[in-house]
């Protein structure tokens, strides 16, 4: 059989979610696709379930147990593993329709122009349906510029090429939180990216083991995120100065909190200044110096593992 996707589920200690969404891939029609999920060192009986909802699969599936790596290494660890051309990432706590993949890969079919391609989402917190915020909705194209400021892309929406993915060197492991954002921008920086418009992921949020509950200061991850982006020569014109910009802005306000907490905010008032006037048009050296010591400080930071 000729494998159309890899489907990759990163977990940890989520036991009756994760069994949901493995649900929800195994009744997925249409499509010739294998579904590897990746086990970052649950302690909550995970295995046992997992093992129990895969052990009568018509599909190809793979359980790959790790010691606790992150988010990041699971979903890297899982594409190492894919043997199709696409691959579709699932988050233990979200579900799919059962036309998801087939869907998008006949919108694939048709745009073929897109090395990336997303759907709509329903979003459910502690239960109930509620509606994003128009600074969440998704759109077709050239969405760099846009995705400076709000992540556009989430991971349960997305198909994308796993040359793509892998030439690109995935998630960046060294990060606790804003992950996604960081590949997506890198993504996006270089190619446009594909919407169908149909309502085929749900989106689970309000439990306390969310990233956004469990991982402070998020913000300071994008801030080391454009950085690199500013880092990269191809990072020119409009789009560079965009990124300084909003660098500026994420750094200022960073700083602010800092100061209210009353803590050292020089870095990030240094980073904003230089932001706006030194490299929104060209790397100078100290980018390359502030770039190392905000990963060194995230480093020491000493924050919980990742959830997913």
């Amino acid at each position: 059989m000729t494998l159309e996707v890899s489907v990759i589920i990163p977990t940890f200690n989520r036991r009756p979610m994760v069994v949901e969404a493995i649900q929800s891939v195994l009744v997925q029609r249409e499509v010739r696709f294998e579904l590897i999920v990746v086990d970052d060192g649950s302690t909550d009986g995970t295995p046992g379930a997992v093992e129990e909802t895969l052990e009568n699969a018509t599909a190809p599936v793979r359980y790959i147990r790790t010691e606790r790596r992150g988010v990041a290494a699971a979903r890297n660890l899982g594409v190492e593993a894919a043997a199709a051309p696409w691959i579709g990432f699932l988050d233990s706590d979200d579900l799919w329709k059962p036309e998801k993949l087939s869907r998008q890969l006949a919108h694939l079919h048709d745009h073929r122009e897109h090395r990336i391609s997303q759907c709509n989402e329903l979003w459910i917190r502690n239960g109930r349906r509620v509606n994003p915020g128009l600074r969440h909705l998704k759109h077709a194209g050239d969405i760099f510029v846009k995705s400076l400021r709000t992540c556009l892309i989430s991971p349960s929406a997305v198909i994308m090429q796993t040359d793509l993915f892998r030439d690109l060197g995935g998630f960046d492991e060294t990060m606790t939180a804003a992950e996604d954002y960081d590949l997506w921008l890198r993504i996006l920086l270089r190619h446009e990216a594909g919407l169908l418009k149909e309502t085929l992921v749900t989106r689970r949020a309000g439990h306390g083991d969310q990233l956004s509950a469990t991982v402070p200061a998020i913000d300071r991850f994008r801030i080391l995120a454009l950085a690199k982006l500013l880092a990269a020569p191809e990072l020119t014109g409009a789009k560079r100065i965009a990124t300084a910009e909003v660098l500026a802005e994420k750094s200022r306000l960073y700083a602010r909190g800092l100061q209210r907490r009353k803590r050292d905010a020089s870095l990030y008032d240094e980073i904003a200044q230089r932001a706006e006037h030194n490299w929104a048009r060209d790397c100078d050296p100290t980018l390359a110096v502030i770039l190392a010591e905000i990963q060194r400080r995230n480093r020491q930071e000493a924050l919980p593992a990742s959830l997913h």
